[in-house]
């Protein structure tokens, strides 16, 4: 049964009329079969918003992904996303029913506040289930509007289902008039990478190659960065005689100059991507492929996270090397995930450096095996703490979805 109509709203739909420009028009197809909207408010939840839709797609493969950013988001400073990530036209009635035209989505996912309530409401009459996360009371009414009652009520109110992280939050939604079955409290999503596993043998082969020596690993390394972990190596050696560095660099065409360079140091190295044989003398394994991080991180308690030395690259995510089990240390310069950064190092589970020698030093500390192993649990707390989150959301939208392709096979 659909909702009666709200007169304020039929009000707010005059006034925020609008006739959508060329600008607003789709650039992108839409992609065939089933698709999921997902509205991200603010930029720093889109890294966790892409965790879980990767996730979600593990468990439906054929699911297409709209994301979409408030009208007014810069997205060039949003992080890249192999998603189509669009800015959401101006809340316009003309705009709203382009957009929901050109994608008709099968589900609508809303994280945080920035209501916009034409494409809400719209999407709702359409018969599309939405859901709201890390719920606000925070409507974005067009200029002019903000005078009508029941914007807020009745927006909030086309949501099947209201997830809030708030006590306060979920209480005033409620007193609103929204039902109570509809409200629930929920912690808000965190990212929860899901490694993809390793060939068992493979790695059985690598720890019998280096026969019980201390491995440290340093991952996405810039070339500015490469006299600094070398020296950091040398420096570890000297308390480590039989330490092994894994060298995995950002750029794979600086694999083979590096090589050289090493060589010419007197550094017994091997190139993994060539002959990859590893000699009980070998104190630098030279490592290009990104793809065989995953093993890297397996091999290596403790793990550099390279590019965050040297300011301008921004550091690189460091979640599968804690999901992965393996103790974090980084540069000062992790802008691009200062986050997730913050909240490794506040739990013990990561250690910033801003030199070579402190880097040194960190290696030894953290190679002794009970230093590692308690970053590695403070570490994995944080990565699972939001699994049990995110598998309800994919549950309550694969029901969306599920009971949504059984209502229109019935028709």
């Amino acid at each position: 049964m659909s909702k009666p109509r709200s007169l304020s709203l039929a009000a707010y739909r005059v006034l925020s009329w609008g006739v959508p420009n060329a600008a607003g028009q789709p650039e992108h197809p839409r992609p065939e079969g089933e698709l999921i909207w997902v509205h991200v408010n603010a930029q720093d939840r889109l890294r966790t918003v892409l965790d879980l839709c990767r996730r979600l797609q593990q468990t439906r493969p054929n699911l297409s992904i709209l994301l979409t950013a408030p009208p007014e988001a810069d997205l060039s400073r949003w992080d890249q996303s192999e998603y189509p990530l669009l800015a959401l036209p101006p809340d316009q009635t003309g705009a709203a029913r382009v957009f929901l035209d050109h994608w008709r989505p099968d589900i609508g996912l809303w994280v945080g506040g920035g209501l916009m309530p034409n494409v809400i409401t719209r999407a709702d009459e359409r018969g599309i289930p939405l859901i709201l996360i890390e719920a606000q009371i925070d409507i974005q009414v067009t200029r002019g509007a903000k005078w009508l009652p029941d914007i807020a009520r009745y927006t909030l109110d086309c949501f099947g289902s209201i997830l809030s992280t708030s006590t306060d939050t979920a209480r005033a939604i409620r007193r609103m008039g929204i039902a109570s079955g509809k409200v629930k409290e929920a912690p808000p999503l965190h990212v929860s990478p899901n490694p993809r596993p390793w060939p068992e043998d493979e790695l059985i082969e690598t720890n019998h190659a280096l026969a019980g020596r201390p491995v440290w690993l340093a991952a996405c390394v810039r070339d500015t960065e490469f006299i600094s972990i070398l020296s950091a190596h040398r420096q570890a050696t000297r308390i480590l005689p039989r330490l092994a560095l894994v060298l995995q660099v950002a750029d794979m065409t600086e694999a083979a100059p590096l090589h050289r360079r090493l060589e010419s140091m007197d550094l017994r190295c091997t190139n993994w991507d060539g002959e990859g044989h590893i000699e009980d003398t070998t104190q630098v394994i030279l490592s290009a492929a990104p793809e065989d991080l995953g093993l890297w991180h397996r091999v290596s308690p403790v793990t550099f996270m390279g590019s965050s030395l040297e300011r301008g690259a921004g550091g690189h995510d460091p979640l599968i090397a804690t999901a992965l089990g393996s103790a974090i240390i980084h540069g000062p310069f992790v802008q691009r995930h200062q986050q997730i950064y913050d909240q490794l190092d506040a739990a013990g589970a990561a250690r910033m450096v801003r030199t070579a020698t402190e880097l040194g030093d960190a290696v030894v500390d953290l190679l002794a095996p009970d230093r590692a192993a308690d970053m590695a649990l403070a570490g994995w707390e944080i990565v699972s703490e939001g699994a049990p989150q995110a598998d309800q959301l994919i549950d309550m939208v694969q029901d969306c979805l599920d009971h949504r392709g059984t209502d229109n096979a019935r028709t």
